[in-house]
């Protein structure tokens, strides 16, 4: 029995040692699980290789376009930098020629004031020899030229003392002919030298305004108004200069016109138009009283007393075919609304346009000032037919 039952103990052991043996074999099929996290693995890496090199590619965009705009900055600064230049060397060649200008013009004012020293000079002396004659001749007797002529011994001496009175009474009367017409010509040459002086305040005003030195330009303009306010004479200078530009004016504006060889119209207007500033009407258009030189004067325009710095706006719309200085009228700008109609603005402190722009109606282009020949701040307006002036109030 005993026999037996260890038997049975080996046939249990040897089975259980058989099952350990069999196990290995399905030991593959446990482990296939590992087969499959490999490919899992490899994708989640293409995946982020793919990711960053969308970055790169982006960023690489993202730094061309970035290039692309500093290239399209650096090209328009150079082209600003350019016009720049251009525009100095421009600005440059202007105030060389306002200076050598402003040179000429103030060594003909020296001539001009010797010249007129001398003259003055000259009359004084002949005024005063004959004033010194007359009243010599206003002590004698009434009667002695006619006693003179009684104390005669005979007809001929009678005669040659007749004779003799009548020279001396014809070169008194000539002397005060000469006198005066000495005078005359001593007045002529003080207005040529006014002239001369509102055309050197007229290029230094300009020269000024080159250099953008606006502090000297006021100071020196506030010198030409009080100047003008104070001398008559410098006034009626003026009076004549705006005149002569008034007239020049008429054939640049023809010049400029729409059409061929002109500035094109860009815009035109309706010919209905508003007011060019708020502000007072201080002058009218056509024969007025002078306020100061106390005699009639033609107006070319109307004036608006309005302070510095009130805008001026396009009573219209149309193109701005000047835009700059042009003598007596300081800083001026001139529109063309078609049709043979233009309108003018005079006297500004600065420009809010420029040649060859469009303009709406109601647009701001300038400010108010009193550049030029003026006696103060102001807007002269002025509308043209053909170039030639007609009443505003027609057309406001």
């Amino acid at each position: 029995m005993l026999l037996k039952r260890l038997r049975q103990i080996l046939l249990l052991i040897v089975c259980v040692a058989g099952l350990s043996w069999v196990s290995p074999a399905t030991a593959p099929v446990a482990a296939q699980p590992s087969h499959t996290v490999t490919p899992i693995g490899q994708n989640a890496a293409v995946d982020e290789l793919q990711r960053q090199r969308s970055q790169i590619d982006q960023q690489r965009s993202q730094l061309s376009q970035e290039r692309e705009r500093l290239q399209n900055l650096e090209q328009a600064a150079q082209g600003t930098l350019q016009g720049l230049q251009h525009s100095v060397t421009a600005t440059t060649g202007q105030i060389k020629a306002s200076d050598s200008a402003l040179q000429q013009a103030t060594t003909h004012l020296k001539q001009l004031e010797t010249k007129l020293a001398t003259a003055e000079q000259t009359f004084r002396q002949k005024q005063f020899s004959t004033v010194a004659r007359l009243r010599f001749l206003q002590r004698q007797q009434v009667n002695r030229g006619w006693a003179v002529l009684l104390q005669s011994q005979n007809l001929n001496e009678f005669l040659d003392r007749r004779r003799q009175l009548r020279l001396i009474y014809h070169t008194d009367r000539t002397i005060l002919l000469s006198l005066q017409t000495d005078a005359e010509r001593l007045e002529q040459q003080r207005s040529q030298v006014e002239q001369q002086k509102n055309q050197i305040a007229l290029i230094k005003q300009e020269l000024l305004a080159q250099k953008s030195n606006v502090e000297e330009q006021l100071a020196f303009q506030r010198e030409s108004v009080d100047r003008l306010k104070s001398d008559r004479r410098a006034l009626q200078a003026a009076e004549s200069q705006l005149e002569q530009d008034s007239l020049a004016i008429a054939s640049m504006i023809q010049q400029r016109m729409g059409g061929q060889g002109g500035i094109s119209l860009v815009m035109r207007g309706t010919g209905q138009f508003m007011l060019p500033c708020v502000a007072e009407v201080t002058s009218n258009f056509g024969w007025r009283m002078h306020p100061i030189l106390g005699y009639q004067r033609f107006h070319s325009g109307m004036d608006f007393g309005a302070d510095y710095g009130t805008l001026i706006q396009a009573v219209d719309s149309g193109t701005v075919i000047f835009a700059g200085w042009y003598g007596g009228y300081g800083n001026a700008v001139i529109i063309d609304h078609g049709n043979g109609l233009t309108t003018l603005y005079a006297h500004t402190s600065e420009f809010y346009v420029v040649e060859g722009q469009g303009v709406q109606r109601g647009q701001a282009i300038a400010a108010v000032g009193s550049t030029g020949l003026s006696t103060g701040p102001h807007l002269h307006f002025e509308v043209r037919r053909d170039g030639e002036p007609v009443d505003p109030i027609a057309y406001l």
